[in-house]
């Protein structure tokens, strides 16, 4: 069965350049290996309140974000047999007080601080060891055919483009009738699929709704939203809680949008903006923050 979750972690270092790292106790579903302290991001929840939650947890930390490090994902089958997506947001952090201990009866059962020594014979996640610089194996997972689980709260994904082409035109994407939203002025962008990295369904994402082709440039910013009445396109109320990258995108050679999802799809209609076109446009809110954050980019 695929299942999917969301992780939001910290790299942590001392005056000395270490890194604070946690093992996974025998409760965790890699008992021994070393982690990034953090962990999954509760439904509602925004990442940026979780990482701190979670180094308040596991090391006893009190922590402030200093910004955001990296984006990616992966896919493990665990022992029960079920493959696993996890989606991990990591961030750049300092410690700011509390004092350093162990988790209880948690996830993790020991907290140190690893440097060059340490790092070399410490047992790594792999995402931990990618994130360090360091060696990294990940698993070839090829069978995904099993069924997703589907839980009655909805968890999401997503990769979003702030995207815009050598005009300085913005890139956008309306809603379809049935979906939250419907008729406003979006961004490019959705879930992400099981197996997918953040930019591998950001690009997918991109063909499928405005049949556009772009390169990443840079991460822009991590986002929430929760909605615990929203109502899905069969007209049923999910509880609702996506969580949300922006990356900046610049489509190099920019074609007339299409949208080439498959009937019944999420996306009614895309086009290109100029600047003065885009401020009389219903837009939502991330598409409005997008808009800021392009404006901020035109004038650095």
């Amino acid at each position: 069965m695929k299942i999917r979750r969301v992780g939001a972690y910290g790299i942590c270092r001392d005056g000395s350049g270490r890194v604070l790292l946690a093992r996974n106790s025998g409760a965790s579903e890699f008992p021994g290996l070393w982690t990034l302290p953090g962990g999954g991001v509760e439904h509602g929840e925004h990442p940026d309140d979780a990482v701190v939650r979670e180094f308040a947890e596991e090391t006893g930390f009190e922590v402030r974000r200093d910004g955001v490090r990296a984006v990616t994902a992966d896919v493990f089958r665990l022992p029960g047999g079920d493959l696993e997506h996890t989606d991990r947001i990591v961030y750049d952090v300092t410690a700011i007080g509390g004092n350093l201990r162990a988790e209880a009866d948690g996830t993790t059962d020991l907290v140190d601080w690893a440097g060059p020594a340490e790092l070399a014979v410490w047992p790594l996640m792999p995402f931990t060891a990618a994130q360090l610089g360091l060696p990294a194996s990940f698993p070839d997972i090829r069978e995904m055919s099993e069924e997703i689980f589907r839980p009655e709260r909805v968890q999401r994904f997503g990769a979003y483009a702030a995207a815009t082409d050598p005009e300085g035109r913005i890139l956008l994407a309306r809603i379809a009738g049935g979906y939250p939203g419907a008729g406003r002025w979006h961004l490019p962008g959705g879930g992400t699929d099981h197996g997918e990295t953040p930019e591998q369904g950001l690009a997918r994402e991109l063909d499928e709704e405005t049949s556009q082709h772009g390169r990443v440039t840079g991460l822009l910013d991590i986002s929430h939203r929760y909605d615990p009445a929203a109502v899905g396109p069969e007209g049923r109320p999910i509880d609702w809680h996506v969580i949300r990258v922006l990356f900046r995108v610049v489509v190099d050679v920019p074609t007339e949008p299409v949208v080439n999802e498959a009937a019944g799809g999420s996306t009614a209609a895309a086009a290109w903006f100029t600047r003065a076109e885009v401020d009389g446009l219903d837009l939502t809110e991330l598409a409005r923050e997008a808009v800021d954050r392009i404006d901020e980019d035109r004038t650095s």
